[in-house]
């Protein structure tokens, strides 16, 4: 950011997040204004003699005390966190900074993403932050969880601050970037049918289609021309609240004693660069609130037993 403007007139107060919003230099003023927030996001406006302060100068203004049992950073205009020492000289201007965040400094974090166990040593931690911890790649996003199946979970931006301390352990999941906008990751509760029974699985999204891809899911013995197959299960708009219809496999499965396809499962589908064997099976039977994907994966075992009897 460019350096105060030393013929303007000199102002009552300039507001430094407003300067970085606005991409302008601060104005030559009296005081300069900053949000500061504590643990709980609540914030402070507070207002400082100079916008290059010492962090115990900030810590101080807000009664944060006593000083040196608290840690504070900067949050940047893109999410990220940089911290701000207690006694060395912080530009509040040049980094970009829209908001200060003050924490206690003497617990650590636990919390998860997918499976992995990380710690984190503020109870404070961004978007940004998070995915780099994430290491996520290109086309994934970051959600956190929302636990006992209590809605769906919450799409994690990158200029998102979120408290570890408030639930106790966090947990994050990373799932492919939908494509078509109003399309849901899966719920909690369907996760977790599908990791209990230990079903190794994706989220697909293909032209405007959402879509359960289970791998390796086992067929009847000798029933079939395969012993596994995968097993598609597509989710309308409004799942699970919305009713799934049929179900879809691949390979192409013909029975073994005819060597045909059973009885109305020779349609094919396209959905993510694959071809798929469509089993129209239906019902109109469906408990918002109850059924799930566990419903759908049953009626497909059972249709599948049925097709070769």
């Amino acid at each position: 950011m460019a350096d105060e403007n030393n013929n303007s007139p000199i102002m009552e107060f300039d507001d430094i997040g407003d300067a970085v919003r606005g991409h302008r230099p601060l104005h030559k003023a009296r005081k300069y204004r900053v949000d500061v927030a504590d643990e709980t996001l609540k914030t402070t406006r507070i207002k400082l003699d100079d916008p290059i302060p010492l962090g115990r100068q900030i810590l101080e203004a807000v009664g944060a005390h006593p000083v040196e049992e608290h840690g504070l950073v900067a949050v940047l205009g893109n999410g990220d966190f940089e911290d701000i020492s207690l006694d060395e000289p912080f530009d509040l201007r040049g980094r970009g900074t829209e908001k200060v965040i003050y924490f206690m400094t003497d617990r650590s974090f636990k919390f998860k993403i997918d499976h992995r166990d990380l710690e984190w040593g503020k109870s404070l931690i961004s978007g940004f932050v998070l995915k780099k911890l994430a290491s996520l790649p290109a086309g994934y996003d970051l959600y956190m969880e929302v636990p006992g199946g209590k809605g769906h979970d919450e799409l994690i931006e990158d200029c998102a601050v979120i408290n570890l301390g408030e639930r106790g352990v966090e947990r994050f999941i990373t799932v492919m970037a939908e494509t078509t906008e109003g399309l849901e990751p899966l719920p909690p509760k369907d996760r977790e049918y599908l990791e209990t029974e230990g079903f190794s699985y994706e989220f697909q999204t293909h032209g405007g289609q959402a879509g359960v891809i289970i791998k390796d899911f086992p067929l009847p013995e000798n029933a079939y021309d395969s012993d596994t197959a995968d097993l598609l299960i597509l989710l309308p708009r409004g799942y699970p609240d919305a009713r799934p219809d049929m179900f879809f496999v691949d390979p192409w499965l013909k029975l073994k004693k005819t060597g045909t396809e059973a009885r109305c499962a020779n349609v094919r589908h396209a959905f993510g660069n694959r071809t798929w064997q469509r089993w129209s099976r239906h019902s109109t039977a469906w408990r918002p609130g109850v059924d799930g994907l566990h419903t759908m994966v049953t009626r497909a075992r059972c249709a599948l037993e049925k097709g070769h009897a």
